[in-house]
């Protein structure tokens, strides 16, 4: 079949949910000759407003039915939107059977989405799963050659302002990047769908994986400026970054997202309502962290820990942020503070870094929410259940002839928490429940702990600290130590205490090691890799 570039738009089907400017773009199809078919409410707010269109009923020659659910489940709807144009027996049939011909089709779909965002019961969503807008969409979708589809407003003012450029017609490129953008719409309606229905199933099917949504934003640039980047949404209903209410300071970037996302990420593991949490990342690596009573005592713990890293960084708090640490924040330079929530004295006092992007998120993420990570490889994509593995202090092996005192319990527990959130290889020194020294990302777990030794010595500098915070300190690692010589370089930096996951070969050798030093350790049993 030969694809005509400029076709004309002589009738158009209009069939919406949202019906915001509604009657403004049909009024201008209306006068551009457009002849228009309506359904249900959208044909009520046309008729009202005074435009004219023909019910969809009398083509089909059938009722609505079954409270409207069924309408448009014709031959003479899905005829006119298929039948290709050029091919004869397709126009015969038109001619036989009285189907006219559609080029242009505006629907979009049942709300679904904000029926699960709203946390509408399974029955609720299902009256919200729409089945012939998707059966509409997809084929006018499929004949793009001959039909627009739109399924937002805006496409429908591209569309005009293309009918208005080229005398009633419209271009094919136009026409298939509708199309194109259509199926998209369908597959992440289907996936919304999917992922609400399975989460009523004790074992959903993945046997095949979907995921994505609209387009929140379109960001300035990705990582680095030469790749594009979007925000999107997802059909998991989850407080954090992507659905944060910004309320001053400049556009959000691609790596400010991540990073937001990363720190508040590890903030959320912390009990509101029992501690008060802050956690600064840089280059989604936590650089510190801490809980206290005062989320202004977390946050100077947590900016002591790494003071030069801290410079440019991403602040997360697990609490609403009050004047006395938005004080502490703004005395450096900071990019983006996220928290649930902010009062007024604390947001006027933000006000005066104009550049601060400051987002609320109206909760934290639910860290024991069970959820997937994906990865894109090359030609696939790499699917994982969401870490959501913890332990508590009933969980722990004490594997050493001493065991921790309360107090490096304490600090066991919660540096085993930011480890989580580090890149492995991942060492985290701790002291009274502030990290001390960080060590990530390494391609042995002995530099990990050599480097969050050096990080410690560097944050004393600058401090004017008579000795490394490591001094006294408790170690986390995020895997098991292969050989003794990572233990030894805590031991060296000033550890008393390691917590691990034990599961070498050569875990009698480390054991050894501790027991030499009289320092005291603990198997989870459980790892935290991050790649």
């Amino acid at each position: 079949m030969a694809e005509t570039d400029l076709y004309p738009v002589k009738r158009a089907l209009i069939s919406v949910s949202d019906k915001s400017g509604l009657v403004e773009r049909a009024r201008r199809l209306a006068k551009a000759g457009v002849e228009i078919i309506s359904t249900g409410g959208t044909l009520k707010a046309l008729t009202e407003a005074g435009v004219k269109a023909r019910d969809a009923s009398e083509i089909t020659e059938y009722p609505e039915m079954m409270d409207g659910r069924v309408k448009t489940l014709h031959p003479r709807i899905h005829g006119g939107l298929l039948a290709r144009r050029e091919e004869r027996g397709d126009v015969e049939a038109m001619a036989s059977h009285a189907i006219p011909q559609i080029d242009l089709l505006m629907v979009n779909l049942y709300p679904f989405e904000e029926a699960v965002a709203s946390g509408a019961d399974l029955k609720d969503c299902i009256a919200k799963i729409d089945v012939g807008g998707p059966a509409m969409i997809r084929a006018a979708a499929k004949n793009h050659a001959h039909v627009c589809v739109c399924v937002e407003g805006e496409d429908l003012d591209a569309v005009l302002a293309a009918m208005d450029r080229h005398d009633g017609q419209t271009p094919l490129a136009l026409r298939r990047k509708l199309a194109a953008k259509a199926f998209s719409r369908t597959a992440a309606y289907d996936t919304a769908i999917a992922h609400r229905l399975a989460g009523d199933v004790e074992e959903p099917a993945r046997d095949y994986f979907t995921e994505g949504g609209p387009r929140l934003s379109a960001l300035r640039y990705g990582e680095n400026p030469h790749q594009k980047a979007g925000l999107y949404a997802v059909a998991e209903a989850r407080p954090g970054v992507a659905t944060a209410r910004q309320v001053q300071g400049k556009e959000l970037s691609f790596n400010n997202i991540a990073d937001a996302d990363a720190a508040l990420e590890l903030a959320a593991e912390f009990d509101a309502g029992t501690e008060a949490a802050a956690v600064i990342v840089k280059h989604a690596n936590p650089c510190g962290a801490a809980v206290a009573g005062t989320l202004a005592e977390a946050y100077e713990n947590a900016l002591a820990a790494d003071p030069v890293s801290a410079f440019g960084g991403i602040v997360a708090l697990n609490r609403t942020l009050d004047a006395q640490t938005a004080d502490a924040v703004a005395r450096i330079f900071t990019e983006v503070v996220i928290a649930p929530d902010a009062d007024e004295a604390a947001l006027e006092i933000l006000s005066g870094k104009k550049n601060l992007r400051v987002l609320l998120t109206g909760g934290l993420p639910d860290r024991t929410q069970p959820g997937w990570s994906v990865k894109s490889v090359a030609g696939g994509l790499l699917v994982q259940e969401r870490d959501i593995g913890r332990v508590t202090q009933k969980d722990l092996k004490i594997v050493t002839e001493r065991a921790p005192s309360e107090s490096e319990m304490a600090d066991l527990l919660f540096a085993w928490t930011v480890v989580k959130h580090v890149k492995s290889n991942a060492i985290v020194y701790a002291k009274n429940r502030a990290t001390a020294g960080i060590g990530m990302g390494q391609t042995s777990r002995l530099e990990a702990a050599r480097l969050a030794f050096r990080k410690a010595e560097e944050a004393a500098r600058e401090n004017k600290w008579d000795a490394p915070a490591t001094e006294g300190s408790v170690c986390a690692s995020d895997a098991f130590f292969p050989f003794a010589d990572g233990v030894q370089a805590a031991i060296e930096a000033g550890a008393t205490a390691i917590i691990q996951p034990g599961g070498s070969i050569r875990d009698e050798e480390v054991i050894d090691a501790a027991n030499q030093a009289g320092i005291a350790m603990v198997f989870t049993g459980m790892r935290h890799f991050r790649h």
